[in-house]
């Protein structure tokens, strides 16, 4: 296993792209994406903090805090030789210990897909009439928009619940649209029956005063 010794630099292994200017990061292929997984709480690893700056580590799957030295995830770099990170709020990639950010890369868009997807309302729309099986990272095959819930000690019974209301249709489109602009409301009425009720009280009123 190659190790690094603190404060050495891997700089000299990236390149800039001259037509853009960018940096180009030489660990891209070590990204392992069978050990990726998102869902679980975004907390360290090793201190066991949850703060807005976690990274993920993409060579391991697991969760750091921080990126400057002494913080864990700069310790990790440094120690198992896993360079390359994403921050889980953010969704922005970074190369550690050298501490600059991965930009403008196009081989990493599905992991910034599967970070925080994002669906349009037409492709919500089709997921009850897709019938087409897909395949995930591991070969598996499965029908797009029904997948498992990882079970944390014991939360099978929490997982069916959420597998069945994920079922409600207008409960699921009204989650898988929050923060698109294109959410509607989960009963349809709703904004009718709260304007026909502002009217009914402020008629109430009016006759009150008179």
């Amino acid at each position: 296993k190659k190790r690094f010794r603190a404060g050495q630099s891997t700089a000299m292994a990236s390149s800039q792209d001259i037509n853009t200017g960018r940096i180009v990061c030489p660990y891209l292929d070590t990204i392992n994406r069978t050990a990726l997984d998102f869902d679980f709480e975004h907390s360290c690893s090793v201190s066991l903090e949850s703060s807005p700056h976690i990274y993920a580590c993409l060579v391991c799957g697991k969760f750091f805090r921080g990126k400057g030295k002494q913080t864990p995830a700069y310790t990790h770099a440094v120690e198992e030789g896993h360079f390359v990170f994403v921050h889980l709020t953010k969704g922005t990639f970074h190369c550690l210990p050298d501490d600059y950010e991965i930009k403008n890369e196009p081989s990493l868009n599905d992991i910034s897909e599967a970070l925080h997807p994002k669906f349009t309302k037409a492709e919500v729309e089709k997921l009850d009439e897709n019938q087409e099986l897909a395949r995930d990272l591991f070969g598996r095959r499965y029908l797009p928009g029904f997948v498992g819930l990882n079970n944390l000690n014991k939360t099978d019974y929490l997982n069916a619940v959420l597998q069945a209301l994920a079922h409600v249709r207008p409960l699921r489109d009204f989650f898988l649209l929050a923060g698109s602009g294109q959410q509607e409301s989960i009963n349809g009425h709703n904004n009718v029956e709260t304007e026909d009720h502002n009217s009914s009280r402020k008629r109430k009123h009016s006759k009150s005063n008179n």
